[in-house]
């Protein structure tokens, strides 16, 4: 492993944004509901990666009246009984390519020995919807 120069950063500039984004999560998200919170960060979003949070979001929260929504780490997150199951990653989040539907370690997905926990989404159409819908079903079963 190579050695930190003295005073050089330990982060790179996206983890640093991330942190900032957490602290400012903080303040002036703590006393808004979920639901506002997610909202907001959607809002933020570019109008494709908006569109796909607001599809997402819409089809999550209508799988169960027993998920509820906050952001986690700055993105659009859904809980079963209080534990992150799934979260929507815009892909501008970290200059990527593509957005990211993914998966927390509450969620049932197991598999066997190896299973995805996060894919990519390049649009919304609706062979992606019902593979949302069946993973999340799934996830809180």
């Amino acid at each position: 492993m190579a050695e930190q120069k003295k005073g050089s950063s330990v982060f790179t500039d996206a983890e640093r944004a991330i942190m900032k984004e957490r602290a400012r999560e903080a303040r002036e998200f703590k006393k808004l509901s979920g639901e506002e919170q997610v909202s907001r960060k959607i809002a933020e979003m570019s109008p494709s990666e908006k569109k796909m949070a607001k599809t997402i979001h819409s089809l999550v929260m209508g799988i169960s009246p027993d998920i509820t929504t906050k952001t986690w780490y700055g993105m659009p997150a859904y809980y079963f009984r209080d534990k992150v199951i799934c979260f929507f990653q815009a892909g501008s989040k970290f200059d990527s390519r593509y957005s990211t539907f993914g998966f927390q370690e509450a969620a049932h997905l197991d598999d066997g020995p190896f299973w995805p926990t996060s894919f990519a989404i390049l649009e919304m159409n609706e062979s992606v919807k019902k593979t949302i819908t069946e993973l999340v079903t799934k996830a809180i079963s």
